[in-house]
């Protein structure tokens, strides 16, 4: 069985409305999300005697709240066959609590090896369908497509953007995204846009469109994502992604993202990614059915 390991991509959100608030509480949204090269990675083996084991870099929180160890636990419940089980070795350097979805992407990336590893054959709408019930962002990427999404996140339409490069900055601390849409000064009425100049292929010359609805809010409870936003904003447009607390900016080329790091303050870490159409966990998928396994 190959050990070669599975990724999980980061993401972000070029733009994040919010729309509406449902009855039960949860949000309406319109964003983008835009994949990115920047990953953690999942080294998984079958095991058969039905323990899910999962070791490797923490998650900072919990045992009961990591995605992974759920997402396979959900898997196999879905199947209901007992004997199914799996070593999961998770190397993160996507930071946790960070707007870039790596929690989410670590599930996914999960239930999509998983499925493959265990040979269970479960379409990719299903997957999906498991994954949302663990988190917002994960369809996006068990289907792993660049995307615009509506509803909480799960309705998804692929999107063609023109290749850009990102300046990343995670300030040193997360931001709770729970207290981002509690918060009572959060604009929920955001209306639906159009984007079809921004897809065009003079991007990222163009300014981002919209804006994130929870950018005001978080940078104004937490002062490392002021002055994050701040430093990046000298350099280029910069944004949240996500409820943060990192941000962003967009530039042509590879070299400019980089040179908008130079002199990042000691305490922060900032990342250069280029954005994708496609997630590489489709390629690690069609290696293994090449395989033969």
């Amino acid at each position: 069985m190959s050990d070669a390991p599975w990724p999980a991509p980061a993401k972000l959100n070029l733009f994040l409305h919010v729309t509406g608030r449902r009855a039960d509480g949860r949000h309406e949204l319109q964003t983008l999300f835009q994949l990115v090269d920047l990953r953690d990675e999942l080294t998984i083996r079958v095991r058969t005697d039905g323990r899910i084991v999962r070791s490797g870099s923490p998650i900072g929180g919990p045992v009961g709240t990591d995605l992974i160890v759920r997402a396979a636990e959900l898997l196999r419940s879905e199947v209901a066959i007992s004997g199914y089980g799996a070593d999961i070795v998770v190397e993160k350097f996507i930071p946790v609590g960070a707007g870039l979805g790596g929690g989410s992407s670590d599930a996914a990336t999960t239930l999509v090896a998983l499925n493959a590893l265990w040979s269970l054959g479960l379409p990719e709408e299903r997957l999906a369908r498991l994954g949302l019930s663990l988190g917002a962002d994960v369809p996006v990427f068990v289907r792993g497509r660049t995307a615009l999404a509506r509803g909480v996140g799960e309705l998804l339409e692929p999107a063609e953007v023109a290749e850009a490069c990102f300046a990343i900055v995670y300030p040193g601390k997360p931001a709770l995204t729970a207290e981002a849409f509690q918060a009572p000064e959060l604009t929920r009425n955001s209306p639906i846009i159009t984007i079809p100049g921004f897809l065009s292929s003079d991007w990222p010359a163009r300014p981002l469109p919209g804006r994130n609805d929870l950018e005001p809010v978080v940078a104004a409870r937490h002062p490392h994502v002021h002055a994050a936003l701040e430093w990046l904003g000298g350099r280029g447009q910069a944004r949240l992604t996500g409820s943060g607390s990192s941000v962003f900016a967009a530039f042509a080329a590879r070299e400019a993202a980089q040179a908008a790091l130079e002199g990042l303050p000691r305490e922060w870490t900032g990342f250069v990614a280029t954005g994708l159409a496609r997630s590489p966990l489709a390629a690690r998928v069609a290696a293994e059915r090449s395989a033969g396994r």
